[in-house]
C-alpha cells in the first residue's frame, strides 16, 4: 500500500527554521497526491550587516544540514527538496554538483535544489541573459552570478536587496520586489529570476510577466516545478507563471 495522501510523491522539504515562505508557497503550488514534509535546519537569525555576516549565515546552514536531513528520512520521502537557495549557488557549480551528490548518498533519494532548478528553467524559458533578484549582501550576490555564469547563462544586471536578517528576508513586500523587477528590467535580457527562497515572490512572478512582457520565474516556483517534472508529475497550474503553468 502507497501513503493515503502522497500516493503520487511525499516531498522531504529542508529549510532554514528562520524561513516563513517556502512551506506557504510549495503548498500553494502542491497538486494531489503530493504531500510536503518539512524538516527545519536549525539557525539563530543572526544579524546581516555585512558580507561576513552573511558568509556566517551560510557557515551555520551547512553546520546544521545533516541534523535536518535525518530528521525527515524516518517519514520515508520519495525525494529530498531544497527549500534553501544560497548554499546551492555558493563557491560555483561545481560545488553545487558536489552538494546535490553528497545529499543523494547521503538519504539515497533524488534530489531538486534551486541553482539546478533554475539552470533547467531558464532553458525551458528560452532565458540566456538574465537579471536577478536577491535578498543577499554583495558577496551572496557574487556566488550567485559566479553560479550562473559558470553555468553558461549571462547576468546582465543583479539587485541584492541586503536584508538585515533571515527573518526580515520574509519582510519585503510585493510593491518593494516589483520596484525592484522595474529597476533590473531591460530589452537586453531574456528574463528574470528571484533567488532567497525566504522572498515570497511566487505569484507576484506571474503578475510581472504580464507587465513586463518576459518570463519573470520565482526561485520557490523553480524548485518545486522541478521537483514535480523529475517526480514525472506534469500537473499545470496557473497563478504562478508561466514555468508551471504551461512547462
Amino acid at each position: 500500500m502507497t501513503d493515503s495522501l502522497g500516493w503520487r510523491q511525499k516531498f522531504a522539504v529542508l529549510i532554514p527554521s528562520t524561513n516563513t515562505s517556502v512551506q506557504p508557497e510549495f503548498d500553494a503550488m502542491r497538486p494531489v497526491g503530493v504531500t510536503n514534509h518539512i524538516s527545519r535546519i536549525r539557525i539563530p537569525n543572526i544579524p546581516l550587516q555585512s558580507n561576513e555576516d552573511f558568509s556566517r549565515l551560510i557557515e551555520l546552514i551547512a553546520a546544521a544540514q545533516n541534523e535536518a536531513v535525518d530528521a525527515v528520512m524516518s517519514c520515508e520521502p520519495t525525494r529530498l527538496v531544497l527549500g534553501i537557495s544560497a548554499e546551492t549557488f555558493w563557491d560555483g557549480l561545481k560545488a553545487s554538483v558536489r552538494l546535490k551528490a553528497e545529499l543523494g548518498a547521503r538519504t539515497q533519494l533524488p534530489v531538486s535544489m534551486g541553482s539546478e532548478a533554475c539552470g533547467r528553467a531558464f532553458k525551458r524559458l528560452g532565458m540566456k541573459t538574465i537579471a536577478v533578484v536577491t535578498p543577499y549582501h554583495p558577496v551572496g550576490d557574487e556566488n550567485v552570478v559566479r553560479f550562473f555564469e559558470e553555468a553558461g547563462f549571462r547576468v546582465k544586471r543583479i539587485k541584492g536587496l541586503k536584508c538585515a536578517s533571515p527573518v526580515k528576508i520574509a519582510h519585503v513586500s510585493e510593491l518593494e520586489l516589483a520596484h525592484a523587477l522595474r529597476e533590473i528590467d531591460g530589452d537586453d535580457i531574456d528574463g528574470i529570476i528571484q533567488v532567497g527562497t525566504n522572498l515570497a515572490m511566487a505569484r507576484l512572478a506571474a503578475q510581472a510577466e504580464l507587465w513586463l512582457d518576459k518570463p519573470v520565474v520565482a526561485i520557490n516556483t523553480a524548485i518545486y516545478w522541478d521537483a514535480l517534472r523529475s517526480s514525472g508529475i506534469e500537473d499545470k497550474m496557473a497563478g504562478f507563471g508561466s514555468l508551471l503553468e504551461k512547462y
